[in-house]
């Protein structure tokens, strides 16, 4: 027979997954999404997202695409505060009437998730799950060691009574990447001396606290060169970060290749999947580097809690300053001049990176 929630998702035809945000917030929610799909296979899945309008951000189609995991999204307005933009996003979900929503915000105070609750039920949907409405599944977890809990936990732990999310297996991480998309890649390197063995670097970052500058990461790439000047360096990101990349990858001695807005998010994933090692800020592309199994190096302010953002699995090497000010989520930092973030020296970045190079197969 059952219980009333295994009842519940076999009758659910039609299933809004509410999860806002671009490449990074939907990576580390991957976990989440292949056990929707597990528990939910006969039904319409669709994202209620944003659609950004900045060129830095990746849609959700871009990144989910194909892959089975959703089946369509839905538009999160940004102006949601104009009464008339909310009642039109009610008529629209109450129009597709969804079964069930399952919650996958960001963390938020306890006073947002109500708010999100009461709307959706609203729209006429009764069935939330992993609405997290006790302050515990609200916040990251504090550990033993120093940092907090990653945001792909807590989501998983949300989502608990849907069954085990299984963010430690592999599988659990994966973009089923078709041939499409390794083609893309395969033919970006084509031709290319530095194709047998390479780096990626990716300087992109949508806040300016995670901005580790120019001076930094030339210096770095410099140290890191003189040693491994046989190894290639590719620049990925969007089109708007391709001037700046091509001023870093001066820097390198080596065979450098820009693609900076050559490739799609899933063909950049692919050809991720090649490189020796990535370095670059918390980023979109730093979570997709860790989502196929690429050691990272990546340059953290202490906008964010300590681990929280950190790439998810093994090989990884995060490099955070936990300052007196750490978790202070500042979108600019202006008055302390982002000093979490700029006390990071170029050896650290260097040696871990160096780490990383001496572990890789």
């Amino acid at each position: 027979m059952g219980t009333p929630l295994d009842r519940r998702l076999d009758d659910a035809r039609r299933v809004l997954i509410y999860r806002l945000g671009s490449l990074g917030d939907t990576l580390v929610a991957l976990p989440c999404f292949h056990l929707i799909a597990r528990r939910l296979p006969k039904a319409e899945r669709r994202m209620l997202t944003i659609h950004p309008v900045g060129a830095k951000a990746a849609p959700v189609e871009s990144i989910l695409g194909g892959t089975g995991l959703i089946h369509g999204t839905m538009r999160y307005p940004q102006g949601l505060r104009d009464p008339r933009v909310f009642l039109e996003l009610a008529r629209e979900i109450g129009r597709w009437r969804p079964d069930l929503i399952i919650y996958l915000a960001e963390p938020r105070r306890a006073w947002t998730v109500w708010r999100d609750v009461a709307f959706f039920k609203l729209c006429g949907v009764d069935a939330i799950l992993g609405a997290p409405l006790d302050r515990d599944r609200r916040e990251h977890r504090a550990r033993a060691d120093g940092t907090w809990e990653p945001e792909a936990e807590r989501l998983a732990r949300c989502l608990a009574p849907l069954g085990d999310a299984a963010v430690g297996r592999r599988e659990s991480w994966d973009l089923h990447l078709g041939a499409r998309e390794i083609e893309a890649a395969d033919a970006a390197l084509a031709g290319w001396d530095g194709a047998r063995g390479f780096l990626a670097l990716g300087i992109g970052t949508k806040l300016q606290p995670n901005d580790w500058g120019d001076a930094r990461w030339r210096a770095t790439l410099e140290a890191l060169g003189q040693r491994h000047a046989d190894l290639g360096l590719v620049a990925i990101g969007v089109a708007e970060e391709s001037e700046r990349s091509a001023r870093l990858l001066a820097a390198w001695p080596g065979p450098t290749l820009n693609l900076c807005g050559a490739l799609a998010p899933r063909e950049s994933a692919a050809l991720l999947r090649r490189a020796r090692l990535f370095l670059g800020h918390d980023s979109g592309p730093m979570h997709l580097a860790a989502t196929v199994a690429t050691p990272t190096v990546a340059v953290f302010s202490a906008r964010n809690k300590p681990g929280t953002w950190f790439p998810y699995g093994p090989g990884h090497r995060p490099i955070y300053h936990r300052t007196p000010c750490f978790g202070c989520g500042l979108v600019v930092c202006e008055r302390l001049k982002k000093i979490c973030i700029t006390s990071i020296a170029a050896e650290e970045a260097v040696a871990a990176a160096e780490a990383a190079l001496a572990e890789a197969p």
